[in-house]
């Protein structure tokens, strides 16, 4: 496999844009955590099969697919069942992350991570690049994106790992406070540095 690089950083602060950078402009494979946790329970797989059998019908919808509005009411009310939900999904994603990097063709590949911290999966990577901004950025971006106040965007901030924790994990960052061409650049020099690690390494 070759060598991989963990994306991570607070909400807003623009991970998902930074990886599509690197992608669109390098041809890097993207493992993305998010889209993972998604497919584990499409109709059909083992995590939906469980979590049907455990929880009922009522968390499907009309179609066959899983009502995450309903899934999350339930264990947000529920440690237990949140604790359940937690042991079955948790490896089902790792195991697909850990698939979809092996049938990577590019030099390295990036592996989308939110929760990477919080979660303690620094393993699944050989770096960890934190997307960094500002409190005030994420908060500002937060409240236009979502159209939520910021008591909302504070409390969710308060959920996830300090700033200072993600930076500590950290073997390289990027500052997207400012965006456009100053982030472009900031992820071509990060690029190059990864080949060269590659080269390095083969």
């Amino acid at each position: 496999m070759s060598l991989v690089v963990a994306i991570t950083g607070g909400i807003a602060s623009g991970k998902t844009t930074v990886a599509n950078l690197f992608h669109q402009h390098f041809g890097i494979h993207l493992v993305d955590a998010d889209v993972v946790a998604r497919q584990v329970v499409e109709p059909g797989t083992q995590g939906l099969t469980q979590i049907v059998e455990h929880f009922g019908r009522s968390i499907l919808n009309p179609d066959g697919t899983l009502d995450r509005a309903a899934l999350r009411k339930k264990i947000f009310s529920n440690s237990q069942d949140k604790e359940w939900i937690n042991n079955l999904l948790h490896p089902l994603i790792r195991q697909e992350m850990q698939h979809q990097l092996q049938l990577s063709t590019s030099p390295y590949s990036l592996l989308v991570v939110p929760l990477l911290v919080e979660n303690d999966l620094q393993h699944m990577a050989n770096r960890v690049l934190v997307v960094d901004v500002s409190e005030q950025t994420q908060i500002n971006r937060t409240m236009t994106r979502d159209r939520v106040p910021e008591s909302q965007v504070r409390s969710i901030l308060k959920a996830q790992a300090e700033r200072e924790a993600r930076l500590a994990h950290a073997d390289d960052v990027i500052n997207n406070d400012a965006e456009g061409a100053q982030l472009l650049s900031q992820i071509t020099k990060l690029h190059q540095k990864y080949l060269a690690l590659c080269s390095e390494n083969r």
